[in-house]
């Protein structure tokens, strides 16, 4: 009987998508589970290449400014060109910059090639989360966007380990093998993925209803959500950043951290779908106020962790918020982002975790060092305090109705030929 009820909970999750999302998301998962370079670079730079720790956090830092610098315009692109462009674009893009990326020698050449590897791979966010919205009903998005969530740590939890043993065997290879992984990418939305962006009205034409980037920056609102996803972006990134120099600064052994992270992504794979099932119909002022505050104090609890076990035990309560969080904010982003210029909203959303990624970094070193990992988490409470406050307020008129969706006369194709 237990079986029968998860079979029939598992066709309620994924039954009633398009054909279109089902391709996107395949091309999400083939893309994560390619995603090596990312996972090794640190390693790559220090024993393969001899270069310096501080080095290799100077070419992590431009990795990420080059994210930062390419949200904006990624969102630009995918309002004006379109999503199925600026997609391909970004993915084809990445697979040439990451394969040139294992060829480089020259400390200058391979920060170079790295920021640009931040560019184009940070570029395709906006153009995917807007063409999820474009294919997707409303009632449906949360489900979708959790599932697309899911599929990115499926990919990368197996992409993870598969890193350390090509790194065994060669760097380089690693490097080529996501290249052609996301050159697959590509070619999946080439011939499986029709441009979804929505077609303007003859009245929407006249009325001429063009979106800006001031646009969006003089959405009072919407900068808002913008502002607590980035406070609540910072506390997520210590799951990355802070903790394992926490760990390590307690006496504890790199493989202790991997350790309580791995329970991060057992749980996401294990319960991003029933915890969507549960959450998706529900109010997401009162699911963003519960995860910013489950977010900060999971972390919180982290000054009184003396074990693995106390670790391991934290993670949950901050893999839970990142579940719940996650799906509901990017949605909520859809909600308040008009048809005709998601691209640039998303790519504002986007740009909210390309900067605390990264000030995270610097912010928990700079505690750490000077007041102990103690203040650091106990920061961390308070922003996640802070942000929970924050929705509440934000969303207390939020619109019941969301905008009204015109449906993309390309999406009646079944699918698009390679001619």
């Amino acid at each position: 009987m237990p079986l029968v009820a998860v079979r029939r909970a598992l066709r309620e999750t994924v039954s009633g998508l398009p054909r279109e999302f089902w391709w996107l998301w395949t091309s999400t998962l083939v893309n994560r589970l390619g995603a090596f370079v990312a996972t090794f670079m640190a390693l790559y730079l220090t024993l393969d290449r001899g270069y310096s720790a501080a080095y290799a956090g100077l070419v992590a830092s431009l990795h990420g400014l080059g994210g930062v610098v390419s949200s904006i315009g990624a969102g630009v692109m995918t309002d004006r060109l379109g999503r199925r462009p600026t997609l391909l674009a970004a993915q084809a893009s990445t697979a040439a910059s990451v394969a040139l990326l294992g060829f480089m020698h020259h400390p200058a050449a391979i920060a170079a090639v790295a920021f640009l590897v931040g560019l184009t791979s940070n570029a395709s966010r906006p153009a995917v989360q807007a063409m999820m919205a474009d294919i997707v009903r409303p009632e449906d998005r949360v489900r979708a966007f959790s599932l697309n969530y899911w599929a990115i740590n499926l990919g990368f939890a197996v992409s993870s380990m598969g890193a350390g043993f090509i790194a065994e065997f060669s760097y380089l290879a690693g490097f080529l093998i996501e290249a052609a992984m996301t050159a697959v990418c590509a070619v999946v939305v080439f011939l499986k993925l029709p441009e979804s962006r929505p077609e303007r009205t003859a009245s929407e034409a006249k009325a001429d209803t063009e979106v800006g980037l001031g646009t969006v920056l003089r959405d009072g609102r919407y900068m808002g959500v913008v502002g607590l996803s980035f406070l609540v972006a910072l506390v997520f990134q210590q799951g990355s950043v802070g903790l394992p120099v926490a760990m390590g600064e307690a006496g504890f052994t790199p493989a202790d951290y991997g350790m309580a992270i791995a329970v991060n992504g057992v749980l996401i794979v294990a319960l991003q779908i029933p915890v969507t099932r549960f959450i998706q119909h529900r109010d997401p002022r009162r699911l963003l106020v519960i995860s910013s505050l489950l977010a900060g104090y999971g972390f919180g609890l982290t000054a009184f962790a003396g074990s693995i076990g106390v670790f391991a035990l934290t993670v949950c309560v901050w893999t839970l918020a990142e579940i719940v969080n996650a799906p509901t904010q990017t949605s909520l982003v859809v909600r308040l982002s008009p048809v005709h210029g998601r691209g640039r909203y998303q790519g504002m959303y986007t740009l909210s975790w390309a900067v605390a990624s990264l000030v995270a970094p610097l912010m928990s070193g700079l505690v750490i060092d000077h007041y102990g990992a103690e203040w650091l988490w106990g920061m961390c409470a308070v922003v996640g305090t802070v942000a929970g406050i924050g929705y509440a307020a934000l969303m207390r008129r939020l619109p019941t109705e969301e905008p009204v969706l015109a449906e993309p006369p390309s999406l009646a194709k079944p699918e698009v030929s390679a001619a």
